[in-house]
């Protein structure tokens, strides 16, 4: 029976030997569970709870074949290992025998952080600092031999497929691509010859474990390199893999090298899926399309327009496991969407950071550490703060059972949220707002906003708890001129209350100094709602698909019309504490639109001629008619100790806990450890 909303993301599909009951998958991403202690069983709390949420198919974070290629150090060689992972094959499978769950297989190659790593080459990546051992013929027979025994071990644990990954600069793509290829033997040279190596991986792997396996490669459909590979070599390799004998093609956009944003907010939604639309017209075997698909009307259309057979959402899984269940049945407003921060999962992958989990839900990867079980007793709660750590407060203890007040003094719920989602290509932020005021109402939140919260009114009420969730306020710098007329705050500027003039100086190169540069140096439409914007900026040719889809073409950024100095003290180099994985674009993005950046900067004074500084000791005049001040926060604690005197029962809650620059990853995780243990 056809689903009347989404009859194409509800429909199975047949993959000859067996089907998936949906078309959504749950993408492969690295979570550090694999080698956490009690791992195992964590994992299986993780990708079970998945299943229950409804996914079709599963593919776990990458496993090694072998000790040199991983980083992490998660692999799989034994009978022993594989009796390990079968404790998380088990649980899926228990929980729908029809849900399939396979296991990705990743050489990271030159991208591995040991002594020992190898690749085609010695040909060292730009994000690596160790260059890698060139394989000679017995290591490369070594390389296919370990990728067969592992996809073995796969199948004696249970899974019901393994996934090879052959992009982002890993081993197998590495192999394909001239620059990283300079062998004169039978592995390198012609294109064909440069196929070798991943296809013969496919073919080892087929004839070893059978025919009822699903085996999946993993393709950079688009891999955003200078020189990279070509749409005809996509398509070739894309052909000669489905002789070889994989039962899917996984497209996969960017080496990790590239200098081109992919899954960040910035990136517009389903961005890609017209790259995977074309290979998938070139072949018969069923293709996955992925990146910033987030919501199931996104999806939906994705495969309306016969873009992909399936939807990889990696991240979305980790915002809410529930996301398919709750689309079949309708309550699509209850989606935690995936805002594409990347400041929980990836960045903390990526920057070797034990707990991966989710900025909007803390539970992800922590299912049996942060539960959230029905109250032993129902109290009455206030909160008061409407800002991300009180949201999140609310939401858990409602959960739990708690009847919860939430009072604000603003006119909608939200706090920093509300300055976030006007910063252009943070517009998702919306999503998480929308989120949240649904969980309210299924909570039975009572809100009270435009109100402002004192000691009387809280006694009177008889609360059982009081949260104080109240915030953060800027910081004002000890600077002289600080209240000169040209002086704003990042507030007010961000709420468009004032008006900025032509030159510009902002005080504070943290991310709420980089916010304010994006907001005020932007002009048009903002990247993450056009694709044409988008491709424009970052060099991206979707049309004509020349080599790695960017080779000859040149970025072009709209220059801002002011002239903006984004300052800091500290000497290292401006931008340097953004996210990992995102930081870089923001940085480049208000490059290309002229904002100068200056660091080791003494702030001295503030005048009608402008702001007067000191770089490394040098005097200088910036001639500006507005400073704003992002010069970071201060916790808003007074009415928590006014309470705390008064010998009332209250906690504190988010920045009002602990002032961060803006940070909601912390105080929506302590919030909601916070509320799991009232």
């Amino acid at each position: 029976m056809s689903h009347p909303v989404y009859p194409n993301l509800f429909s199975p599909i047949d993959l000859g030997f067996t089907q998936l009951k949906n078309r959504v998958l749950m993408g492969s991403m690295h979570t550090g569970l694999e080698e956490a202690d009690n791992g195992f069983e964590r994992m299986a709390a993780y990708f079970s709870e998945r299943a229950r949420g409804g996914v079709g198919m599963i593919i776990t974070g990458g496993i090694a074949p072998n000790l040199e290629a991983t980083t992490s150090g998660a692999h799989l060689v034994s009978r022993s290992q594989a009796r390990q992972h079968k404790e998380v094959t088990d649980a899926v499978h228990d929980v729908d025998a029809d849900i399939k769950i396979c296991m990705q297989i990743l050489h990271q190659g030159a991208l591995s952080k040991n002594e020992n790593l190898v690749a085609p080459s010695a040909v060292k990546s730009r994000i690596s600092r160790m260059t890698p051992n060139a394989l000679d013929e017995a290591g490369i027979q070594k390389q296919l031999d370990d990728f067969v025994n592992c996809a073995q071990m796969a199948k004696l644990a249970g899974y019901d497929g393994v996934e090879v990954i052959g992009s982002a600069g890993y081993l197998l793509s590495t192999f394909l691509v001239k620059k990283t290829n300079l062998r004169e033997d039978q592995w390198g040279g012609s294109y064909e010859n440069r196929m070798r190596f991943p296809l013969e991986v496919i073919k080892r792997i087929r004839a070893a474990v059978g025919e009822h396996f699903i085996l999946i490669f993993r393709i950079s459909a688009m891999d955003m390199l200078d020189d990279g590979m070509s749409w005809d070599e996509v398509v070739r390799l894309a052909k000669e893999m489905e002789k070889a004998g994989v039962t899917i093609i996984s497209t996969h956009f960017c080496w990790h090298e590239a200098r081109v944003p992919t899954v960040a907010t910035m990136v517009p939604r389903a961005a890609f899926a017209g790259v995977t639309g074309r290979l998938r017209k070139e072949l018969s075997v069923p293709v996955i399309t992925s990146n910033r698909i987030n919501t199931p009307e996104v999806a939906e259309q994705v495969l309306r327009d016969g873009d992909a057979d399936l939807i990889s959402m990696a991240r979305p899984m980790l915002a809410d496991p529930e996301f398919v269940v709750k689309a079949f049945e309708g309550r699509e407003n209850e989606i935690n969407t995936c805002i594409a921060c990347n400041q929980a999962c990836l960045d903390h992958t990526f920057g070797r950071k034990q707990g991966v989990t989710c900025l909007v839900n803390p539970r992800a990867c922590h299912e049996t550490l942060l539960k959230y079980s029905p109250a032993a007793q129902s109290k009455h709660i206030a909160v008061i703060g409407a800002g991300p750590a009180g949201l999140a407060y609310c939401t858990v203890a409602s959960q739990r059972g708690h009847q919860v007040t939430l009072y604000d003094g603003a006119a909608q719920i939200g706090g920093q949220f509300n300055l976030a989602k006007r910063i252009p290509g943070k517009e998702e932020f919306y999503e998480t707002l929308r989120y949240y005021d649904t969980m309210l109402k299924l909570g039975n939140v009572e809100v009270h906003l435009n109100t402002w919260v004192d000691k009387a009114l809280l006694e009177n009420k008889s609360f059982d708890e009081i949260i104080i969730a109240t915030g953060i306020s800027p910081r004002i710098p000890d600077i002289v001129g600080i209240n000169h007329p040209k002086v704003l705050s990042y507030l007010d500027v961000i709420e468009g209350a004032v008006e900025v003039g032509k030159r510009v100086a902002i005080i504070g190169a943290g991310g709420i100094g980089f916010d304010v540069a994006e907001l005020i140096s932007h002009k048009g439409i903002s990247p993450a709602m056009d694709k044409e914007v988008f491709a424009r900026e970052w060099g991206i040719d979707f049309e004509n698909h020349p080599r790695g889809g960017v080779t000859g073409v040149q970025p072009i950024f709209e220059r801002a019309e002011r002239e903006i100095y984004l300052l800091q003290r500290k000497d290292s180099p401006v931008g340097r504490g953004l996210g990992l994985t995102t930081g870089w674009a923001h940085r480049i993005s208000l490059i290309k639109r002229d904002v100068k950046m200056l660091n080791a900067v003494t702030y001295q004074h503030i005048d009608d001629h402008g702001l007067h500084i000191l770089v490394n000791n040098d005097a200088h005049l910036l001639e500006v008619d507005t400073v704003i001040i992002c010069a970071g926060q201060k916790s808003n604690r007074s009415l928590f100790d006014e309470l705390e005197s008064a010998g009332l029962n209250v906690k504190l809650a988010g920045g009002a806990f602990r002032a961060a620059e803006l940070d909601a990853k912390a105080a929506i995780n302590q919030a909601s450890y916070l509320a799991a243990a009232v």
